[in-house]
């Protein structure tokens, strides 16, 4: 389970313990205890790709819809009276939890993704924290502004390498095996280089290789498990994975998919 704004971390692999995960998601939620809210907040692992696809979700945007989000941001920003009157420090968790309401009541669910910080295993990296990122109300929504056109960009990347990766329909169980490897290798890469393989990293990257799997035709739960059996807890927070492991899990996961293996000379 992932919180905010801890990444979701894996807490017992099949090769041991993510220590660094499990102190960050304890960390979390003894943090959280306090934190009581009326917003139920989406997050990025709760989408499936059919709302967060850029392809089906349009995106207005030039510099009079900045100006206009950046003036509706800067008063939902806490004041000083608001800090001093929050001895818990939970009044920047709920002005992030406010700013992604009104992101999704103007542009749609895929904004949720907004303050997904590199710091935490996402591949937002103007955004790091309640604390460090809440502030000055102009430079705040700005800042704002900033992150939600950082997580587009990157979704509409993403999207555009499911469409370059994706298997054919009518390729055979061999072809689609060599297909589906491939797309794992290189999302993997592109996942790990989008967070800097920070703490809860390989949580974005279930979520990015189950959404793959999805925009190809598998079933969402279907998709999850394959994902979370090839990945084994092999992946872990602050780690990058050397290349044998990113093109071990790829095989493991084209051949639970597909019954076949493929040829390495290809």
């Amino acid at each position: 389970m992932w919180g905010p704004p801890c990444g979701r971390v894996n807490q017992i692999g099949v090769t041991g313990v993510d220590l660094p995960g499990m102190i960050g998601q304890l960390f979390c939620r003894i943090w959280l205890r306090g934190y009581a809210t009326s917003i139920h907040r989406e997050r990025v692992w709760d989408l499936p790709w059919s709302a967060a696809d850029p392809g089906r979700h349009a995106f207005e945007w030039d510099e009079d819809e900045a100006a206009r989000l950046t003036a509706l941001v800067v008063p939902m920003v806490p004041s000083e009276a608001d800090w001093a009157a929050d001895p818990g420090r939970m009044a920047g968790f709920r002005f992030m939890d406010e700013v992604t309401v009104l992101l999704v009541s103007r542009y749609g669910r895929w904004v949720c993704g907004w303050d997904f910080s590199v710091h935490f295993g996402g591949p937002v990296e103007a955004w790091c924290c309640d604390s460090h990122s809440v502030g000055e109300p102009t430079e705040t929504a700005e800042c704002v502004v900033t992150c939600l056109l950082e997580w587009r960009d990157w979704l509409e990347d993403i999207a555009e390498r499911f469409e370059q990766l994706a298997p054919l329909p009518d390729m055979d169980a061999e072809d689609r095996s060599w297909h589906l490897e491939r797309a794992v290798t290189r999302l993997v890469t592109a996942v790990v280089n989008s967070t800097h393989a920070e703490g809860g990293w390989h949580g974005l990257c279930e979520t990015t290789l189950t959404w793959f799997l999805t925009s190809t035709g598998l079933g969402r739960d279907e998709a999850q498990k394959a994902v979370e059996a090839a990945i084994g807890g092999r992946f872990k927070s602050y780690v990058a994975p050397a290349p044998t492991l990113v093109d071990t899990v790829g095989e493991d996961l084209a051949i639970r998919l597909t019954g076949r293996g493929f040829y390495r000379e290809r």
